[in-house]
């Protein structure tokens, strides 16, 4: 055994990780490439020596869950991990010139694989368990969750930023009477979102929420947050203000981090989502002084678990129609480490799940909270 490999396997120790153990969350270490390459490239080797066939594990959302857990992402090329959040704090990665790159990036791979993927609502975001067993009563949980803590009413005009498929726009407007704008930055996007919201007053447009124009009595933003990045959050709240009339309410739905050192993870921004970050508290409430009143956070950060196992679930039974699709074996791995890993932080604790409501001025005699 190499110095590599114990200091590898010392690490995964202290989280009671093994290699080549019998428990379905211990590594099965095919090449001894994986522990070079993981002490000098620390989370972004973790993903990419998966992705190249080093190491199995029956159990990968076990294994982030146990890494995160005890702190191990401290103890690997820490320098290498906290390089990408300090980056994303110099440079403007989610400048006007670079906002549609993740829509081509990310949601332009292919309307079939969301599909396979999402229930029948196409809402690509974390579903509200509350009360539901199952995927698609989640989903529309979470949608009227929102609906209800903007206190919708018929008539209304809504702005949705960041409208995916236009999952909650249709909801909103079939279930509440409302019109509906939303804005997305991936093409594919546009054009499914269009045809599922046929026939309702729902307009989606193909639009940067920079260049928003209008007022509207509700602004509702379902995780598109993340890709807003840290140069643009004050931007991104004068933004919803001017759109917001004055006796409006904001209602922000994010993923969030409680610790800085995931705020910007170098595999996932890679492969994944390009430019991606995840806020801290302390920097959504500095971009909203002086702009908004805070009347509710509301944080239910372990649905997101459930939410994703469900995902995952779905696209491992539809791994034949993908493959027939053009989605090779690199490609399945790749994505299923990251549904996986993103339910092991959820469950962990180190991503939260953040619903915050806003208003201009204070709600006339307080805002009754909605669960």
């Amino acid at each position: 055994m190499d110095r590599a490999e114990k200091t590898v396997r010392d690490i995964l120790a202290m989280a009671e990780l093994g290699v080549d153990g019998e428990r379905p969350w211990d590594l099965k270490v095919t090449s001894k490439d994986f522990y070079r390459r993981l002490l000098g490239q620390g989370s972004i080797a973790l993903g990419e020596t998966y992705m190249d066939g080093l190491w199995e594990c029956e159990q990968i959302d076990v294994f982030i869950y146990k890494i995160l857990r005890a702190g191990l992402e401290h103890k690997i090329s820490v320098l290498r991990l906290l390089w990408p959040v300090l980056w994303s704090k110099m440079v403007n990665l989610q400048s006007r010139g670079r906002a549609f790159n993740i829509g081509k990036h990310h949601y332009d791979i292919g309307n079939e694989l969301f599909k396979l993927m999402l229930d029948d609502s196409m809402a690509y975001t974390c579903g509200y368990w509350r009360e539901a067993d199952n995927l698609a009563d989640a989903q529309q949980a979470k949608m009227d969750l929102v609906c209800r803590k903007m206190g919708l009413e018929a008539g209304m005009r809504v702005l949705d930023i960041g409208c995916g498929w236009g999952s909650f726009a249709r909801y909103a407007a079939q279930n509440y009477g409302v019109r509906v704008v939303g804005v997305t930055v991936s093409q594919e996007q546009i054009d499914l979102g269009r045809e599922l919201c046929a026939g309702l007053d729902v307009d989606l447009r193909y639009q940067d929420y920079r260049d928003v124009q209008g007022r509207f009595d509700r602004v509702v933003s379902i995780g598109m947050f993340e890709a807003v990045g840290p140069k643009n959050f004050r931007t991104y709240m004068q933004t919803m203000e001017r759109c917001l009339e004055d006796d409006g309410l904001f209602l922000l739905h994010t993923i969030g981090t409680n610790t800085p050192d995931l705020q910007a993870d170098p595999w996932t921004i890679k492969y994944i989502f390009p430019g991606g970050y995840l806020p801290l508290q302390k920097q959504i409430d500095a971009a909203t002084q002086g702009i908004f009143i805070m009347e509710d956070w509301h944080n239910f950060g372990v649905d997101y678990d459930p939410t994703i196992m469900a995902w995952v679930a779905n696209v491992e039974a539809a791994r034949g129609q993908l493959e027939a699709l053009g989605y090779d074996q690199h490609f399945y791995r790749m994505w299923t480490y990251w549904l996986l890993s993103a339910a092991g932080s959820a469950r962990a604790r180190r991503n939260q799940l953040w619903q915050m409501v806003y208003s201009k001025k204070g709600l006339d005699g307080g805002y009754l909270p909605v669960r």
